[in-house]
């Protein structure tokens, strides 16, 4: 029964992860891009903080690596992934940004690998890695004579997955004792007021009518209730009782959802160029974590 259950959570987080970036291009037409990731984590945060009150017995921080886990959530995995994202998808649909999104597990093997002093790349996880960007390069497609030109919105979603992988990484060099959905869900709390401060900053002003459109209030209230405080609690909810690399092969599922989402709300499709970088990234993980991946399928196969 519990594989099972574990089994609807994983579509779940994979629906909830993979509709998120089609929500969060249906906000955008409505909503400068870092107020309306702030106004996600507003709303995320309060909820994910009391949830964390009530279901973690060491929820407030109170050591040094604990602010510091903080921090990094809120600059890496909030602030400078989110806000970039939503930029980003101001250039690129949903789907592609998807899957540039799904080079995150790669990055974050190499940082790893390249940051920890037990985690080293053999030749043939480098060739993995390497892989991987080509599947990036795939998926972008710049034009040398124009570079920037249509690649910009794609880049900075790279980036965006960059940070993510970089902060997960120094999350694992520190030892906070508050439970991860706690950590998590303080740093979405630093995240929001970073955000908002850097939306200000840009001089972004949403005409309040605006806000109350259902253009944006929907997608706000999936981002914010079902993307990120169930969703992230459901996440954490299957690390307790599996291995990272079988979560977070949530990431290759995830842009299945969304170009599918896309296709049926907006209308969009994708390029063969795009589902052939896909592949390719899928490829560069596959390569890197060969042994996990094949210790997984020996004791889950028939």
């Amino acid at each position: 029964m519990s594989r099972y259950r574990d089994a609807v959570l994983f579509v779940f987080l994979a629906v909830a992860w993979g509709g998120s970036f089609v929500a969060i291009e249906v906000g955008l037409d409505s909503l400068p891009p870092l107020l309306f990731a702030a106004f996600r984590y507003d709303i995320g945060a309060v909820l994910l903080v009391v949830y964390a009150a009530v279901a973690c017995d060491r929820w407030l921080p109170q050591t040094r690596d604990d602010y510091l886990a903080v921090l990094v959530v809120g600059v890496f995995l909030i602030t400078a992934a989110n806000g970039l994202l939503f930029v980003g998808q101001q250039y690129t649909t949903g789907g592609v940004a998807a899957i540039l999104y799904s080079l995150n597990p790669v990055l974050t093997t190499g940082f790893a690998r390249s940051l920890l002093p037990d985690d080293r790349l053999s030749p043939l996880g480098i060739v993995g890695l390497l892989v991987g960007l080509a599947g990036v390069a795939l998926v972008v497609r710049p034009d040398p004579a124009n570079l920037f030109a249509g690649a910009t919105g794609k880049l900075l979603v790279v980036v965006s997955a960059t940070s993510v992988a970089f902060g997960s990484v120094l999350l694992r060099r520190l030892k906070p004792t508050t439970d991860s959905t706690a950590t998590t869900a303080w740093g979405m709390l630093v995240g929001a007021v970073l955000m908002h401060g850097v939306s200000i900053a840009r001089g972004e002003t949403p005409k309040f009518a605006a806000a109350l459109d259902p253009q944006v209030v929907v997608p706000l209230a999936y981002l914010a209730v079902v993307a990120t405080a169930v969703a992230y609690a459901v996440y954490f909810g299957l690390l307790e009782r599996h291995s990272p690399v079988q979560i977070n092969l949530v990431s290759y599922v995830v842009p299945v959802v969304t170009a599918f989402a896309g296709w049926v709300l907006l209308g969009e499709s994708l390029a063969p160029a795009t589902f052939a970088g896909f592949v390719v990234i899928l490829t560069g993980f596959a390569l890197i974590k060969r042994e996990v991946l094949a210790e997984f399928a020996g004791r889950y196969s028939v």
